[in-house]
């Protein structure tokens, strides 16, 4: 299939081959629902804790004796029946969220984002894509040149220039290849992919 070729103006310039199998596929919204799930629930730190029986600052005391009082037997004021007492079952902070995603169905969930973007006319692809100095100012300049607001920028590897000049940007996201994941792909409005980073992605995924 082919892609368009913008310029620095975000007008297309050529069109550029690219592989069926990575942007031509059709696309599979439950396998891209479980690959994106997975995905945040593997960042996810257990850092809740609840307190049990035995971690609520109480004292131990019976609260009064067991017979002849009329009321319910009691032993603990640190009951989980009773207001301030522990949790039965306590969320403990070493809680494991994380997912297992098989290798073949995470690159066919990317490669299913990847076609949609395509499809969508989401997807820009440029020659190359780099700025002269670390200045905010100008990548700004340069993605507003493109008629282009939120956007992803996807090189074959790290520029530090674009990494420092994006990192006051709220709407932009420089990443490269091997770091790019399924939640930057669908979070942004448009992915500017550059045709050395097209290349390694088909290596990647295929």
């Amino acid at each position: 299939m082919e892609l368009k070729l913008i310029n620095d103006q975000g007008k297309s310039a050529a069109t550029v081959a690219a592989s069926d199998a990575l942007f031509g596929r059709e696309y599979n919204e439950a396998l891209v629902h479980q690959i994106v799930t997975a995905y945040r629930a593997n960042g996810r730190l257990g850092t809740r804790a609840q307190k049990g029986r035995s971690d609520v600052r109480h004292s131990h005391k019976k609260p009064w004796r067991q017979k002849g009082t009329g009321r319910a037997r009691a032993g603990d004021v640190a009951s989980p029946l009773w207001r301030g007492g522990g949790k039965i079952f306590p969320n403990l902070p070493d809680e494991n969220f994380s997912q297992k995603v098989n290798r073949k169905m995470y690159r066919a969930g990317m490669c299913s984002i990847l076609s949609q973007l395509a499809r969508e006319d989401r997807l820009k692809v440029v020659e190359s894509f780099s700025v002269d100095a670390p200045k905010t100012k100008v990548l700004a300049g340069k993605i507003r040149q493109m008629g282009l607001d939120s956007t992803l920028v996807i090189t074959d590897s790290v520029d530090q220039n674009l990494l420092l000049s994006s990192r006051n940007l709220v709407k932009v996201r420089v990443l490269d290849v091997d770091h790019v994941d399924p939640v930057s792909l669908i979070q942004f409005d448009n992915v500017i992919l550059t045709k050395k980073a097209m290349a390694k992605f088909e290596e990647l995924l295929k």
